[in-house]
């Protein structure tokens, strides 16, 4: 579904990817797993087109399609979803103001009022939030749990096939975070998507378990192995995976 070539990345002149490579394939879950700095959320960026990440090198291939040139809008129309580390709040623009617009332009047909009010109302208590949400400004007033809940509300309504939990546990206490991967598991097993994990805890991998981790340390793949990396990660950290920076940018 996914494949990254030798891609490079750089932000305000400062290489952060250096020949980056990944395949994630259908209804396969991915995980990247490192240290803080390096370089994890650089490829979540990369992957939605910040503009403030600039591609020197290496192509992003989507169901084989090149997509380096995609804008943003047109990688969501693909099916891309970021589950976001910290969601932004936008005022003056309801959670169904949005999803409404996001779904007509999705699907280019009208969307049934009735039918889409009476699940997102099933939705909020699937996820235990107030009904209320649904006409609240996205994610403005709410704490850090809610806001992942919100953006939760976005992913079953607007069902993506390709997922990316950019730090999906950040900000959650025990019962949000409970709620909020119990859910994410639901999705999977209900619609397949394939889903990239990147994160730096173990303790996500309770309720999606990767097919892949791949350790990512200065910007590049130390080491791609099986579940079982995540115990060596909980018993000795990622210095066991290091490379020097020499290694990356030699």
């Amino acid at each position: 579904m996914l494949k990254i070539e030798n891609l490079t990345i750089s932000a305000n002149k400062k290489i952060i990817l250096k020949d980056f490579n990944i395949e994630i394939k259908d209804k396969e879950i991915c995980a990247i797993m490192g240290s803080n700095g390096a370089g994890k959320s650089t490829i979540c960026k990369a992957l939605l087109n910040d503009p403030n990440y600039k591609i020197d090198k290496g192509k992003i291939y989507y169901n084989d399609k090149l997509i380096n040139d995609y804008p943003t809008e047109e990688r969501a129309k693909l099916g891309f979803f970021l589950l976001n580390q910290t969601p932004i709040a936008i005022s003056g623009v309801t959670n169904s103001e949005m999803l409404r617009l996001a779904l007509s332009t999705k699907t280019n047909e009208a969307v049934d009022i009735l039918k889409f009010h009476k699940e997102l109302k099933e939705i909020c208590q699937k996820l235990k939030i107030p009904k209320e949400f649904i006409h609240r400004d996205i994610n403005s007033g709410m704490s850090g749990g809610e806001r992942k809940k919100n953006e939760l509300m976005h992913l079953w309504m607007l069902k993506p096939n390709f997922l990316i939990l950019d730090e999906i546990d950040s900000g959650l206490d025990v019962d949000s975070f409970k709620i909020v991967l119990s859910s994410i598991k639901e999705y999977y097993e209900k619609y397949k998507p394939s889903i990239l994990i990147v994160t730096h805890n173990t303790k996500v991998f309770k309720y999606l378990k990767p097919h892949t981790i791949n350790i990512l340390q200065n910007g590049k793949i130390s080491k791609t192995g099986d579940i079982s990396l995540a115990k060596t990660i909980d018993e000795s950290g990622f210095e066991t995976f290091k490379i020097s920076e020499n290694e990356v940018y030699e």
